[in-house]
């Protein structure tokens, strides 16, 4: 449900210029939501011919510590967003000089560090996975004797405070012996030891809120990991009312306390015992919402822009159960994937991110089916993913 209040600031109206930093396909998602409601677009990204560069009137390459660059970019939008965490404080502090960013800069300061993230979690009173702070393997190995032998195993997993995703970053500990390889595997000087969750399933909240406090959310939505890579993602989730009411108050709560304007996903744990724990933010849109680009009235892309911009936020219903299933560059191995075989599949939606390079690991698109059951659909979605790999 979406919830609204009058707007204190002018909005930015279809025409004006929207900026984005960082050039991925969450950048290029978003650019078509934008063009589509008649935006244009400028991104900023150190690479070129970028998945985001491809569809934006106009790509920037530059550092993002190229703080003159990033001064000009921001003089050139109405407001500027970024599309991942790996943005430095100096360059949204410079855009924000010359243009509204949105979420702040203080958001994405907090959420790119994870002992930040869940120190701020925590002491806001939100239910968070247990942790501690490692800055040298004397500080891991007193911490591991203060848990005791009595700890489960895996005692924990201990992962950098920045720069990690899908699974990079991180390394389980199962016995207390394992701690000298773990830190030297990390190659930092500041982590984060969180307790080993023996979770039921993960969820994923896609939260949305307003210049002017609205409030609306996409999800929750299922997800299943494979190599800590995001593999699907289904919708209605069938873990009940009473979970995914509690899901959306979390997130809810999350962005109000951050004082998020734009979107954030709110990435959790379902216990064994029914409890959800955040296990992390994503202060952006997020891979498991862009089933919702198919399955939504406004997607997550959509609501990005509205929430920029200070329009009102769109409606979230649901037209069917959906499922996505990620695609790899690990579907490339082989040679060109049977494109033929997968759109045989009538319900399939295909969105591929325009990436030239399909490495091991590499996401390089999804796929979305809409099914009478959210079984129905994800059974469709990998089957169809199957039908890539048939010869010709």
């Amino acid at each position: 449900m979406t919830t609204r209040s009058s707007p204190a600031i002018a909005p930015i109206l279809p025409g004006q210029t929207l900026g984005v930093l960082g050039g991925g396909q969450l950048g290029r998602m978003f650019t078509i939501a934008a063009r589509r409601l008649g935006y244009r677009v400028h991104v900023l990204v150190p690479g070129n011919d970028t998945p985001t560069g491809q569809v934006a009137d106009l790509e920037i390459n530059a550092d993002y510590e190229d703080l003159d660059a990033v001064a000009r970019f921001a003089k050139g939008v109405s407001v500027v967003t970024f599309e991942f965490e790996n943005v430095s404080a100096a360059a949204t502090d410079t855009a924000a000089k010359y243009a509204p960013v949105r979420p702040a800069g203080s958001v994405l300061h907090t959420t790119q560090h994870r002992l930040r993230e869940k120190t701020f979690l925590r002491d806001a009173g939100l239910p968070v996975t247990p942790f501690a702070p490692v800055r040298s393997l004397e500080e891991l190995n007193r911490t591991l004797v203060q848990r005791g032998a009595a700890s489960p195993t895996p005692i924990g997993v201990l992962k950098t405070a920045s720069w990690g995703y899908d699974g990079k970053g991180q390394s389980v500990i199962r016995k207390p012996t394992d701690a000298g390889d773990a830190w030297a595997s990390l190659k930092t000087d500041e982590a984060i030891l969180e307790d080993f969750i023996d979770f039921e399933c993960e969820l994923s909240v896609v939260a949305v809120r307003g210049m002017d406090g609205s409030f609306t959310s996409l999800g929750p939505m299922l997800n299943t990991h494979v190599h800590h890579i995001l593999d699907t993602s289904v919708t209605p989730t069938m873990l009940g009312d009473k979970i995914e009411r509690q899901a959306i108050d979390i997130a809810r709560a999350t962005v109000e306390k951050l004082n998020v304007v734009g979107v954030l996903c709110v990435e959790f744990f379902l216990t064994r015992s029914g409890k959800l724990l955040i296990n992390e933010l994503a202060p952006r849109p997020h891979n498991s919402g862009h089933l919702t680009i198919d399955a939504h009235v406004s997607c997550q892309f959509e609501q990005q822009v509205r929430s920029i911009c200070g329009l009102p936020l769109g409606s979230t219903r649901l037209h069917a159960p959906a499922a996505m299933a990620n695609l790899l560059g690990d579907l490339w191995q082989h040679g060109e994937p049977n494109w033929h075989a997968l759109l045989d599949h009538r319900d399939v939606k295909l969105h591929l991110y325009g990436k030239n390079d399909p490495r091991k690991g590499r996401k390089m698109g999804h796929l979305t089916v809409l099914g009478t059951t959210p079984e129905e659909a994800r059974a469709k979605a990998l089957a169809a993913r199957e039908a890539l790999t048939l010869k010709s």
